[in-house]
């Protein structure tokens, strides 16, 4: 797995050993942000972070920040790593190490806002945020902000946001939203 473009271009990335992590492919991150365009300047929220990919590649392409959030302790070790070895450092790029719940929860008490949200949860528990959860992002996003999910396609991630494309690469289902 590699950085697909920007700044760390064809950097490699550590990937969580856990069958439980399943980071999105560099095939589908290149159509993914295709599909986005420019990111610079933007502050990222990616839950569910996995290896930290697509919140790299965000940063590596000109997005101002990114929060990464991951529970699963293995998978922060490796996100830590791939951040310390392309020197993506607070306050560009900051771990929390959590549920997902707990961190749009303190982004909401904080009053903080994103331009883009990655929502990638494990694809066998796709509705895993819950009702309380789909609300707090509402609170977290800024004007014209973009939410992009990704699940299997025979579970798709739903989320009450208006969906304004959908794309399918094999078992993988991306949706973009816009508020």
């Amino acid at each position: 797995m590699r950085v697909v473009a920007g700044s760390l271009g064809g950097r490699k990335l550590q990937s969580p050993s856990s069958s439980v992590t399943r980071p999105t492919s560099d095939r589908v991150r290149e159509s993914l942000f295709a599909l986005l365009g420019p990111v610079d300047g933007l502050d990222v929220l990616d839950l569910f972070a996995g290896s930290g990919a697509l919140a790299i590649e965000a940063l590596s392409r000109g997005a101002a920040s990114a929060v990464l959030v991951e529970r699963d302790r293995g998978a922060a070790k490796v996100i830590t790593a791939n951040l310390e070895a392309l020197n993506l450092l607070e306050p560009q790029a900051r771990l929390i190490e959590g549920s997902a719940q707990k961190a749009l929860e303190q982004a909401a008490k904080a009053a903080e806002t994103y331009d883009l949200l990655f929502l990638d949860p494990p694809y066998r528990q796709p509705a895993m945020l819950g009702d309380d959860a789909a609300k707090l992002i509402g609170s977290i996003l800024a004007p014209d902000a973009r939410v992009v999910t990704e699940s299997d396609r025979r579970q798709p991630f739903e989320l009450a946001i208006p969906m304004i494309d959908e794309r399918r690469y094999g078992d993988t289902l991306i949706r973009i939203h816009q508020q």
